[in-house]
């Protein structure tokens, strides 16, 4: 039950780092050269798809495997594998914390932008990316440290 546990850590935390790598590195600058409306509309559109139920599997099991492959007892795992996986949880929960508290309510307040679009994209693209940068780095850290507690 462990090995699986693990198994799925590195599972989820290795498909939620890809997808926040894929919006660091592919869409947001694609979405950067988009005229002012164009971006409103898209990252509204994309904030209304992102958080459904696949996605929320997988953002809900890098909290959730990690926990249980911490907590569940297994013969023969070292403290360095013990460790490793508590430091990938607590980098995930990090990421999560700013997820919820920095880019959540960003896109909740652009939802409800009656601004003009050059303004709602002001107030919104800078500070939502620098969320977003800190929690791609947490999110990947979180995976490179339970994927070594997994090959070790």
């Amino acid at each position: 039950m462990a090995t699986l546990l693990l198994a799925l850590a590195v599972g989820s935390t290795g498909l939620y780092a890809g997808f926040l790598l894929i919006f660091q590195t592919g869409i947001m600058p694609a979405l950067a050269r988009l005229t002012d409306p164009e971006f409103v509309t898209a990252m509204r559109r994309i904030n209304e798809y992102v958080p459904r139920a696949v996605f929320l599997t997988v953002f809900l099991g890098v909290i959730a495997f990690p926990a249980a492959a911490f907590l569940v007892p297994q013969d023969g795992r070292t403290d360095t594998q013990k460790w490793l996986v508590l430091a990938g949880l607590v980098s995930a929960a990090l990421n999560h914390l700013v997820t919820i508290g920095g880019n959540v309510p960003l896109n909740t307040a652009l939802a409800a932008s009656q601004d003009e679009p050059a303004a709602a994209r002001a107030a919104f693209e800078r500070r939502w990316n620098g969320f977003h940068r800190v929690r791609t780095a947490l999110i990947t850290l979180s995976f490179g440290l339970i994927t070594a507690a997994a090959v070790l």
